[in-house]
């Protein structure tokens, strides 16, 4: 407060060719805001453990590879990726939301199991070639956007849940996906400690990845203290089978403004616990951890995050330098959507 009055101060009696007073005010203003967010996560008497990441804009990060694999050379998800109900939301337009908003990635779910178990259904009714948002996914790529699969959810199974035959769960994962050309596909697990379940999927995607390059997201919710023992199991066995799991997208639930303080504080506690659980699963060090993890705002009501909620959350994504930012459950207002996604990247969509 004090080098703020000593601006003014400074201001009102500017030499020539200084600038006026307001705008030393408004400048000073912003800088103190700015710093304000860019500390907002940090403990009390403490660095942020995600400092050696260094500036990486979440709109150029891509997620790492795994150790082992040759890195793929299809585009990958960053920046914020939008997920769609399609079933839900017939009349959504890929290609105009993409112009208006600036995010070029989006995520088409839910895709779960059909009657008999193995074939995939867009809400679990509607086959994958009769859905109309899945239709307009040409559109979206002639317009610089790309679009992955989202398999599973909260409503039905999934197919690896539902499919007890192996050949037939992996060639129905298989025509869907060439069906769509889909660059990366995303599993949101319910099913974790269903093992036989868990094993034919991670069989399933080690065959695919065998066969082309195929990027994998496992969706799971992150608590207070991380990832749930099931989860965790989920994702060893899945590496022990050989599947390349090349991001962890963390649900987080955020608590209604109604809580209070310390409510963006507690996610940022869950996110660090969820950063170590993976970094030691996949073995890799702290910063490549934070690129091996995205974030998405589960929201219960369209006004549990508030503007500078939504900016406090990108600007933790942007500093760990997380895979993406994402957001599902209600739809939040136009501001928040917009602290959200962040300023809206070149429309030079060919670099």
């Amino acid at each position: 407060m004090i080098g703020l009055t000593r601006q003014v101060m400074m201001a009102r009696h500017r030499e020539p060719g200084t600038p006026p007073r307001p705008l030393v005010v408004l400048a000073a203003l912003g800088l103190a805001a700015a710093t304000g967010l860019a500390v907002w996560f940090l403990p009390a008497q403490a660095t942020p453990d995600w400092s050696a990441a260094g500036p990486s804009p979440l709109a150029k990060v891509s997620a790492a590879p795994s150790p082992s694999p040759t890195p793929s050379a299809k585009p990958v998800p960053s920046g914020f990726v939008a997920f769609v109900d399609t079933a839900r939301t017939p009349r959504f337009h890929l290609a105009n939301a993409s112009r208006r908003t600036g995010v070029r990635w989006f995520s088409l779910g839910r895709l779960m199991a059909g009657p008999g178990g193995c074939a995939p259904k867009w809400g679990g009714t509607v086959d994958p070639a009769d859905d109309p948002v899945a239709g307009r996914v040409s559109g979206l790529r002639a317009a610089g956007g790309q679009a992955g699969l989202a398999f599973g959810g909260p409503d039905g199974s999934e197919l690896a849940a539902a499919c007890a035959d192996q050949a037939a769960l992996t060639s129905a994962y298989r025509r869907v996906i060439g069906a769509f050309g889909a660059p990366f596909v995303e599993f949101e697990v319910r099913d974790s400690a269903d093992l036989p379940a868990v094993r034919r999927r991670a069989t399933a995607v080690t065959a695919l990845q065998r066969e082309g390059d195929l990027l994998v997201t496992y969706t799971v919710p992150v608590g207070p203290g991380g990832l749930a023992p099931a989860d965790l199991r989920m994702l060893e066995e899945s590496a022990a089978a050989g599947a390349r799991v090349t991001t962890v997208n963390l649900l987080v639930t955020i608590e209604p403004q109604a809580a209070g303080e310390g409510r963006m504080r507690r996610v940022a506690a869950a996110l660090r616990a969820a950063r170590r659980q993976v970094a030691e699963i996949f073995q890799v060090d702290p910063v490549t951890a934070w690129r091996r993890l995205a974030m998405t705002a589960v929201l219960a009501g369209p006004h549990d995050l508030s503007p500078l909620d939504a900016r406090k959350l990108r600007v933790f994504a942007e500093r760990a330098g997380m895979a993406w930012l994402s957001s599902r459950g209600a739809s939040p207002p136009e501001e928040v959507a917009r602290a959200l996604w962040g300023e809206p990247p070149s429309r030079d969509h060919g670099s």
